[in-house]
């Protein structure tokens, strides 16, 4: 079967996947030495789904659920609740209420967020924390993997006595160990016939994460984490279509294909299938179909690939900074975190794309390579598959 034929076919088959709706409630964490309060902000959808589809659910319903799975730690134990609960005014379309909890010590508090993740494993908190006797502020966004977060003695306060090697290193490991970037990276130098032309999309790349990784870890830009997820797959995808639209010079059929299926996707989100919104489907449609079109027929793509892979590298900066967001980060090290990590990540990816250059030169000298058409075809096509397979399942579930 021809490549873009089972690209087609696998982006049709995701069409349909069982999808629920996006899902995500806000919090507030307020620390006074030992007396620590919160104030929870559900929209009603989310309250509504606490009442297991018998309507909405009372004050009294929605109080009891949420203190046995948002609290405090003290030691891993859960801090006892001064009651009484407050119902807070909230605007139309939300609920709103307030907790405070007392801790026995001051030196060894957590808070754990656990809601709603027993009801739809996607569900997001966007929390603020703020610790009122050291002065420190941080944003956390709590998951179904990460529901406890140490504010007195954990990462955060690692992070703000940290070395700058340490953010180095931290941004290094991010590229080492993630699996998604190292695909895409791989497929940069696959895509590049010449060196001035792995120097192209390689600054295009870098230039676009360091502005998006710079913007959301100052709070500037928060964008959804699923988006992100999602898009930093379909970029993987879209190298490997690339590649094989290179080799075949047959734009079309893979243009087709690629715009069709997301079009088609975009139809079942404006339906309530999935969790990528509509327009967003529909403009990466657009985005995706033009771009392989345009660089399927210049001899010369090149120069192109700086400012494609510049949008490329905007998205992947999304995703960089969701695993930041994840830690506490100290405020008056931002700077000095962001300018390290950044750091770290361009070692990171120039140590890839050079052994994988040396590779190549290694096994051409050698005379063990095999037919470059070959090699890009087999290549794409895991490319392809892989990239598919992530943008499915992290936009349906």
């Amino acid at each position: 079967m021809p490549p873009w034929r089972a690209l087609g076919l696998c982006l049709l088959l995701s069409g349909v996947a069982n999808a629920h709706t996006r899902s995500e409630s806000h919090s507030v964490w307020e620390i006074k030495e030992t007396d620590v309060d919160l104030v929870m902000t559900l929209p009603v959808l989310e309250a509504d789904r606490i009442g297991g589809g018998q309507g909405s659910p009372s004050d009294e319903q929605i109080k009891d659920y949420l203190t046995a799975r948002v609290y405090p730690l003290d030691g891993g134990r859960p801090c006892p609740l001064v009651p009484p609960i407050q119902t807070l005014s909230a605007v139309t379309g939300y609920r709103k209420y307030d907790f405070t909890f007392r801790c026995a010590h001051a030196n060894d508090l957590k808070i754990h967020s656990g809601a709603f993740f027993d009801l739809i494993a996607s569900h997001v908190n966007f929390a603020q924390v703020q610790n009122v006797t050291t002065g420190e502020f941080t944003e956390q966004l709590f998951t179904a993997e990460h529901q406890d977060v140490d504010v007195t003695g954990g990462e955060g306060n690692r992070l703000k006595s940290a070395r700058f090697i340490e953010f180095i290193r931290m941004g290094t490991m991010h590229i080492f160990t993630g699996v998604d970037h190292m695909s895409f990276l791989w497929g940069l130098v696959l895509i590049s016939r010449r060196l001035r032309d792995l120097v192209f999309v390689v600054t295009g790349f870098t230039i676009g994460h360091s502005v998006t990784l710079a913007l959301a870890v100052t709070g500037v830009l928060r964008p959804h984490a699923e988006y992100i997820d999602a898009l930093v797959a379909l970029t993987i995808a879209l190298i490997g279509a690339e590649n094989i639209v290179a080799q075949t010079r047959q734009p079309g059929p893979v243009a087709a294909a690629v715009g069709g299926s997301l079009v088609f996707m975009a139809v079942l989100a404006w339906l309530g299938i999935g969790e990528l919104p509509c327009l967003l489907l529909f403009g990466a449609a657009l985005f995706t179909a033009n771009y392989l079109m345009i660089s399927g027929r210049l001899r010369d793509a090149g120069r192109l690939r700086i400012l494609i892979t510049l949008v490329f590298g905007l998205i992947h900066g999304f995703g960089f900074a969701a695993d930041l967001l994840e830690l506490e980060l100290p405020p008056e090290r931002l700077a000095e975190l962001l300018l390290g990590f950044n750091l770290g990540v361009e070692i990171g990816q120039l140590t890839l794309v050079v052994a994988a250059t040396l590779l190549v030169v290694l096994l051409v000298r050698l005379k063990l390579s095999l037919p470059r058409a070959l090699v890009v075809d087999v290549a794409s096509a895991c490319l392809v598959g892989l990239g598919v397979f992530w943008f499915i399942t992290r936009s349906y579930s």
